[in-house]
């Protein structure tokens, strides 16, 4: 697959994404012949494999020189176009080589009055999690989206969308083969290893005008052994799950795309309802001992699932104690 044009490049990673464009194949280059190829030095070659490396990818120097371990698809907004049904190839979809987030980005078009669009990138310099946390964001490796939708529910009914866009990449992601996934709340898409993927969802809007939801997703296709050190929690990859072939990410992209355009649609007419019954059967939460800090005062108890307006059920000694703050981190008692 040929590197596609990134729009809003700049001239200083013309060589990142030429070295990467070279090493695409997964096959070995050798260093010389790819420095006279890219006209480098070598020196200057091998400090910008360098500065890869240190950015999460498994650039590899060897006997016969420079190499990725794994074939390298580029992201394409041409190739995730194709991916989806016709009705939908017209959506604002955007790929850059780096942004600072893609949520970010789209936050700063807050009053674009385009109803839907989509941004990915490459790699992030600043990805967010939620409470703001950093989000590794290694090029050619992961996928990042943001979509920003427009509701014409006020924020305050927004309730339960981080939840119901956890379902949505759950179904996305079920269209590959994967089952078994489950949702940790309020943000997380979860297997038997860890964190598969994050979700931050931020709203802009003004009383009596509805408002834009900005949702960025973080997922993870392959992840190096650095890397989920690095993360700090149990992480898992597509790659992991499906044997070491995951599938195309254009091809993932397309299907998060897809589901984001359906159940965001539905979210806006029927709102956390429509997703409740498919949140309980991937909620990991449910009868797990559990401890909630962050909140005052920290409380224990038993999982008992979502309300109906997203909100944690925390059982304790004293009754059922709702939680909806975003400032909470629940983990096993």
């Amino acid at each position: 697959m040929s590197m596609p044009s990134f729009p809003g490049a700049s001239a200083s990673d013309a060589a990142a994404r030429d070295l990467l464009a070279a090493l695409a194949s997964g096959h070995p280059v050798d260093t010389a012949a790819l420095a006279r190829r890219l006209g480098l030095e070598e020196p200057a070659l091998l400090a910008v494999a360098e500065s890869l490396r240190a950015r999460g990818l498994p650039l590899a120097r060897t006997d016969e020189g420079l190499r990725l371990p794994w074939p390298l698809e580029w992201l394409d907004a041409q190739a995730i176009r194709a991916a989806l049904p016709p009705a939908l190839r017209e959506l604002a979809i955007e790929v850059h080589w780096e942004l600072d987030s893609t949520s970010s980005e789209l936050l700063r078009r807050v009053g674009d009055p385009t109803d839907e669009s989509f941004v990915l990138a490459e790699t992030q310099s600043a990805g967010r999690g939620r409470r703001g946390r950093h989000w590794l964001s290694p090029p050619g490796l992961n996928l990042y989206l943001s979509c920003r939708k427009r509701f014409a529910r006020e924020p305050a009914a927004l309730t339960g969308l981080s939840l119901a866009v956890g379902v949505m990449v759950v179904q996305a992601l079920a269209r590959f083969g994967l089952s078994g996934l489950g949702l940790k709340w309020p943000n997380d898409v979860v297997a038997e290893d860890g964190k598969l993927a994050g979700i931050l969802v931020e709203l802009a809007g003004e009383r009596g005008q509805g408002c834009a939801a900005v949702i960025g997703i973080g997922l993870n296709v392959r992840l190096t052994d650095e890397l989920k050190a690095q993360i700090g929690q149990p992480a898992c990859d597509l790659a992991t799950l499906c044997g070491g072939r995951p599938p195309a990410r254009n091809r993932v992209a397309a299907a998060l795309i897809e589901a984001l355009h359906e159940g965001l649609h539905t979210f806006d007419v029927q709102g956390f309802g429509a997703f409740r019954a498919a949140y309980a059967a991937c909620d990991v939460l449910r009868g797990r001992a559990l401890r909630l800090s962050g909140a005052v005062p920290a409380e224990e108890g038993v999982g008992a699932g979502v309300d109906a307006r997203g909100a944690l059920l925390l059982r304790t000694a004293h009754g059922l104690v709702p939680v909806d703050s975003g400032e909470v981190t629940v983990r096993p008692a």
